[in-house]
């Protein structure tokens, strides 16, 4: 049934694959609305504009149903924007050929996909110059991609990184799928990173290590996170703030907080509900949170 489902994303007519650029990502009037949705009821999004820059992190927040994940499912074409246009570096998504834009946009979701094969493959299944890449050097990014997304535990596997896992092997923790699921994203190279809610199922002293660690990847990668908790808000340069699939307010962390009461909100309604029974989840680090983002920054050095 699957395999007979029509595919309609597809390469456009004479799609030509764009030159590796900078990661410059902009959205110009983007609306997406369902095939199959009443005549009458609004866009999920709905005129979205906005300009991510070359290595900048842009977060996006908002209540549930504002339309965040639907946002970063766009860049990939995951769903093919139903009005207005997504440009990287200059060129519409569309008329790039997927292989080309997917290689250089990366994902990793709350609900992480593995596939029925080894650690290793897992890892490394977004590089597509994997066959061109000396030894050493896919071991370098396969090491350099589990260090940061602190997957070390797969070490400690059977087989080690050749353990096949997935489906048809061994079964993992909502966690450590998480981790490789951000390690692959990370391990692909990419110029532009996407996340939603990548660490959720992260205990919380493993989740502040990962995000000390990715704020390196992030330094030299455009990317756009989904936050649902307020440490996430605090890797980005920006932040955009969404209500019923429009952007209402973009700016710093700082700026949103001195100027927009539905963005002071938002944060408080993360900080107060961040309160699920993740691995070794202490409920105060939720009250710890909100008191750093009320005060507008977030020191390293800060026991969590």
């Amino acid at each position: 049934e699957v395999m007979d489902v029509t595919n309609t994303i597809v390469d456009s007519v004479g799609a030509i694959a764009a030159t590796k650029g900078r990661g410059s990502l902009v959205f110009e009037n983007v609306h997406f609305r369902h095939a199959d949705t009443e005549p009458g009821r609004r866009d999920l999004i709905n005129g979205i504009n906005l300009e991510i820059q070359p290595g900048e992190t842009m977060a996006l927040v908002g209540v549930t149903g504002s339309g965040k994940t639907t946002v970063t499912a766009l860049p990939a074409r995951l769903y093919d924007v139903t009005g207005g246009r997504i440009l990287l570096d200059g060129v519409d998504v569309r008329d790039m050929p997927l292989i080309s834009l997917r290689e250089r946009i990366a994902l990793a979701f709350e609900d992480a996909t593995l596939f029925s094969a080894s650690v290793r493959e897992n890892v490394l299944f977004g590089r597509h110059d994997l066959p061109d890449l000396h030894g050493l050097e896919a071991q370098a990014i396969l090491t350099q991609a589990l260090e940061v997304a602190e997957a070390g535990f797969v070490y400690d596997l059977p087989d080690g990184v050749e353990t096949i896992i997935g489906e048809q092997g061994l079964s993992l923790s909502g966690g450590q799928r998480q981790r490789l699921a951000l390690a692959r994203a990370i391990a692909a190279g990419p110029e532009v990173l996407v996340l939603d809610d990548p660490l959720s199922a992260l205990d919380v002293a493993t989740e502040a290590r990962v995000e000390s660690a990715l704020r390196k990847v992030l330094a030299t990668t455009t990317a756009l996170v989904v936050a649902h908790r307020p440490s996430t808000v605090m890797l980005a340069d920006r932040v955009a703030l969404l209500e019923k699939g429009r952007i209402v307010a973009v700016g710093t962390h700082t700026e949103l907080l001195e100027s927009s009461p539905a963005y002071r909100s938002v944060i408080s309604s993360l900080a107060n509900t961040d309160q699920s029974p993740r691995e070794d989840r202490d409920i105060t680090d939720s009250t710890v949170e909100l008191e750093i983002i009320e005060s507008g920054g977030l020191d390293d050095e800060v026991s969590r």
